[in-house]
């Protein structure tokens, strides 16, 4: 009888543990101090470099601001109330600063409890345009820069859903917003509705490599919702609040106007949709209207997009990238894919440009074709503009300067596009006579800004390229010193008038005028760094290399006033995230940097450095396939041999006990994490957040992996830690969104992965993060997760 007893109080036990009813928990004290923290301002620079606009946004969102109520459709989360995006950012508070002094201005007249997004200077800079939202939608405010008041400019019935809700016209006058209609039916009532029929879906037999996609349109009432959350129209809106109808109601996705002012480009979408793809494959209508509102041509039709070739570098057919000539008062420039949009095809050139001039009574003229994918482009006058092709397959990326007069083109750039030490940086780009923005040329010369990668350190740059001769000239290279500068922008390039930022390890990132001719330099902003007890915390980037001769690199952290005499055997975590490389070369360059500031987030395990541990922060994965071989060919030996070298070169150097080592990552590092616990013994724990583990539900693709399961059935089993779940016996701690809106990462992939792990006897965790999506934004689930994971260590390494 006792022994029958026994057994039932065990059994119930097993039963009751399942799964624990806790409560939120906050972190040890060591990780509060840093977590709890009050968000330094984001900046931005107003166009004629006279202000800086500071936005205040709070350090993390709410559970109940997760908890609003929201609709997914078509791939978008949307706020049925508000008319906006349910993930959308606010910030709370605006300030002004002048350039030309100290002085900081407060807003006068924001609204309260404010939740300020689609922040915007007029192209004169003398207004700031945002919307405010409140309870049940979006309103229009303006701010006078010179006075710092700020005013409601219309009433509370803007649509975001799928445009942003304004833009400002060239005279800085007036407004182009996407307002709701009066008649705007309401949602469809959900509550006692039973279904008329079935869902049916139907291919046609064409062959397609669509991957998997969430919060798609399930069935009518998704269609007629998604409609309505939609459909908008255009009005005009003055500084005065005075409103114009425009355009009648549309599901309008995007409005430009033409350098000139005289036209507005509109593309709108259409029925039918679609229940396997997101919105901005269904059909679309792209029109040209007068500024009265009056048709002027229809110049392009879409049609719903279900099927797609093979390949990231695939494009749809008809004319795409459609935009303004930047440079030109009214014309159009699109491209046509010459290969049928299949990357499989062989074709002499794949893409051509055209442009199309208003009013569009010629035909459109050829201006380019490429050999590769059209990528972009970046007018600059008459006889200059610089077009962009990538190719995916050798991560080439080519860069032509093109003379749109005559169609001759010259190759100035020719690179593989992960070379970050080739890097010519981007070309500067100013205002020219109609407002907008082009390639800043002078007397037949450009100026480029780069990061200024190098083996040796980052050295941002400025070249003066001479476009007849093709010739570089190096104007200015930011000082190797103990702070990290990195350029901003151009302000004068004749008087070598620059914006800079400068930071540190311990300095925050503060922005500074500098003169590169005389090297003066004066601060702007004197923003203070919010993680004091981190200062004096030891910060190297780490150079080794992987037994094939791969160079790797990564950033270790060592507690503040570490002994490196005595050497104390520390704990060590190791946080990574694996990228596909096509050649070692590229694989093996520093993208890390000692003189980076440390902002320790959830995102990594910087955190625990305050308390004893040794951390190896956004550690180099690199998986390599050269020539014909694909990078996941051999995914996981390599990822066994960067997670070798990496604790080998720590070891080495007597700082880490290797017996106490510990893996994590989110998402794909979360994947990378569950294999190595699967496929070595180096680890002893894991945390693996918001991963996929079973790539069957990701048959058509994942990551950078264009092969589907059919062309490679044991390549998508090999790479499923799912399959390999017997193997796993490390202890492992797995953390997921309850609402991952991720393509491939369904909240369903960690839930099934942990009851395979549970009933194959593996010592796993599961923590599921109530309304979180695949990034955390909630102040309640940060904490938990960092106590959480804070348990978990102290548990499977710090006291193994």
């Amino acid at each position: 009888m006792q022994k029958t007893i026994l057994f039932l109080f065990l059994l119930l036990s097993s039963w009751v543990y399942g799964q624990e009813n806790l409560t939120f928990q906050k972190p040890s004290a060591e990780i509060l101090a840093l977590a709890d923290y009050q968000r330094p301002p984001t900046i931005r620079v107003s166009p004629d470099k006279a202000w800086i606009l500071f936005m205040y946004r709070p350090t993390y969102k709410s559970l109940e601001e997760l908890g609003q109520e929201e609709m997914r459709l078509a791939g978008l989360r949307i706020n049925a109330k508000t008319k906006a995006s349910s993930t959308e950012s606010y910030v709370g508070n605006l300030r002004l600063k002048q350039f030309a002094s100290d002085r900081e201005f407060d807003i006068k007249g924001l609204p309260e409890n404010a939740r300020i997004a689609n922040i915007s200077f007029s192209p004169d800079a003398k207004k700031i345009a945002f919307t405010h939202t409140n309870t049940h939608g979006l309103a229009l405010w303006i701010i006078d820069v010179a006075t710092q008041q700020a005013k409601q400019l219309t009433d509370y019935d803007l649509n975001a859903v799928l445009d942003g809700p304004y833009r400002w016209f060239r005279d800085s006058e007036r407004l182009l917003i996407n307002k709701l209609s009066s008649d705007m039916p309401p949602l469809v009532d959900r509550s006692n509705e039973l279904p008329t029929g079935p869902v049916v879906s139907s291919s046609a037999g064409q062959v397609s490599q669509l991957r998997t996609y969430q919060d798609l349109l399930k069935d009518p009432r998704d269609e007629q919702d998604f409609e309505t959350l939609a459909t908008s129209m255009l009005y005009w809106v003055d500084l005065s609040g005075n409103q114009t109808k425009y355009l009648d109601k549309a599901m309008y996705a995007q409005a430009s106007f033409s350098p000139d002012g005289r036209y507005v480009l509109v593309s709108s979408l259409k029925r039918p949709f679609s229940y396997i793809v997101r919105y901005s494959s269904f059909p679309q209508e792209t029109t040209v209207y007068d500024m009265q509102g009056n048709l002027v041509k229809k110049v392009n039709e879409l049609p719903l997009v279900e099927a797609m070739p093979k390949g990231f570098s695939s494009v749809r057919t008809g004319k795409r990238a459609m935009g303004w000539r930047q440079d030109k008062p009214a014309t159009l420039f699109f491209v046509e894919a010459l290969d049928e949009g299949d990357a499989n095809k062989a074709a002499d050139y794949r893409d051509e440009l055209f442009e199309w001039e208003t009013p569009f009574t010629t035909a459109p003229r050829s201006l380019a074709k490429v050999a590769d994918r059209f990528s972009g482009v970046v007018w600059g006058d008459d006889e200059h503009a610089l077009v962009s092709s990538q190719w995916y397959d050798t991560r080439n990326v080519k860069t032509f300067l093109l003379n749109p007069k005559t169609g001759s083109m010259q190759v100035i750039s020719d690179r593989n596009r992960q070379d970050i030490y080739s890097d010519p940086g981007s070309v500067f780009r100013d205002k020219n006579q109609f407002g907008t923005y082009t390639m800043y040329i002078h007397k037949g010369k450009t100026f480029w800004i780069g990061d200024g990668f190098t083996k040796e350190g980052e050295f941002p740059f400025i070249d003066e390229l001479d476009l007849k001769t093709l010739k570089k000239k190096r104007l200015y290279t930011a000082p190797n010193s103990d702070l990290q500068e990195r350029i901003s922008q151009i302000v004068d390039i004749h008087k070598g008038d620059i914006l800079v930022s400068l930071q540190s390890a311990s300095q925050y990132p503060n922005i500074y005028t500098k003169n590169i001719n005389t090297g003066k330099q004066q601060a702007i902003t004197h923003i203070e760094s919010p993680f004091k007890p981190l200062e004096n915390v030891h910060k190297q980037v780490l150079n080794y290399k992987r037994k094939d001769g791969v160079d790797l690199s990564g950033v270790l952290y060592l507690p503040a006033g570490y002994d490196f005499t005595k050497k104390e055997k520390l704990p060590l975590l190791v946080w990574a995230y694996p990228r596909e490389y096509k050649n070692k070369s590229t694989a093996g360059q520093v993208r890390v940097n000692p003189k980076e500031f440390t902002f320790p987030s959830y995102g990594s395990f910087v955190y625990w450095v305050s308390k004893g541990y040794a951390v190896l922060d956004n550690a180099a994965f690199p998986i390599v396939g050269e020539g014909t071989q694909e990078p996941n060919d051999t995914f996981i030996p390599q990822l066994v041999a960067n997670a070798e070298a990496a604790i080998d070169a720590v070891d080495k150097l007597g700082y880490i006990d290797r017996a106490k080592v510990a893996v994590g990552g989110h998402s794909y590092g979360a994947f990378m994490t569950a294999h190595l616990l699967s496929n070595s013994n180096l680890f002893a724990a894991g945390i693996a957040r918001s991963g996929a583990y079973n790539r069957t539900l990701t048959p058509f693709g994942f990551q950078s992996e264009q092969r589907n399961f059919w062309d490679d059935p044991q390549l998508y089993i090999t790479m499923s830690p799912f399959m390999s779940a017997s193997r796993m016996k490390t202890p492992m701690l797995l953390v997921h969104g309850a609402a991952d809106n991720n393509p491939g990462t369904f909240t369903l992939q960690t839930e099934r992965y942990f009851q395979a792990l549970k009933n194959l006897g593996a010592p796993v965790r599961m923590v599921i993060l109530p309304r979180e999506s695949h990034g955390y934004v909630a102040k309640e689930n940060i904490f938990h997760l960092l106590w959480e994971q804070d348990q978990f260590l102290e548990k499977y390494l710090k006291s193994k």
